[in-house]
């Protein structure tokens, strides 16, 4: 799954809705059908020297977590694990935390500098600080009067 950010475009929820089925759709069979897939929602932020993404890890450890940064592109992966069952433990009445891998991938619309790339994780609060190349960093020019 890739994402494409544009700048100023929030799109409405019912938007949100169908672009995702439309992902969904689109998605290699081995994706879309996969029970051990979870999704990672997270929120990008833009500057002018480069992006923050922070993604909703609840009860995740640092080393339960890959990120990968290539060009401009951006990969996120990680496992919740279930918690064993014991013999004594009794039958569940209800049972809605899923467990099972999750991956997001995403392109940026500038070049990474992937040196630089930071990644904290707070209370279950993942955040990446991804600076843009120099490259693609805007540079004033200054006009030489003759």
């Amino acid at each position: 799954m890739s994402l494409t950010i544009r700048p100023y475009y929030r799109p409405s929820p019912m938007a949100r809705m169908m672009d995702r089925w439309f992902e969904e759709a689109l998605a290699p069979l081995s994706e879309r059908f996969s029970e051990d897939t979870l999704s990672l929602p997270m929120d990008v932020q833009a500057t002018e020297r480069g992006y923050t993404v922070s993604a909703s890890v609840p009860g995740l450890k640092a080393e339960d977590l890959t990120i990968e940064v290539l060009g401009n592109t951006v990969s996120i992966r990680g496992e919740v694990k279930s918690e064993p069952a014991t013999e004594t433990d009794g039958d569940w009445l209800v049972r809605e935390r899923t467990y099972g891998k999750f991956a997001r991938t995403f392109r940026l619309p500038a070049e990474l500098d992937s040196e630089k790339v930071e990644a904290s994780l707070e209370a279950g609060i993942l955040t990446v600080r991804l600076p843009k190349a120099e490259s693609a960093r805007p540079k004033a020019i200054s006009i030489k009067v003759k």
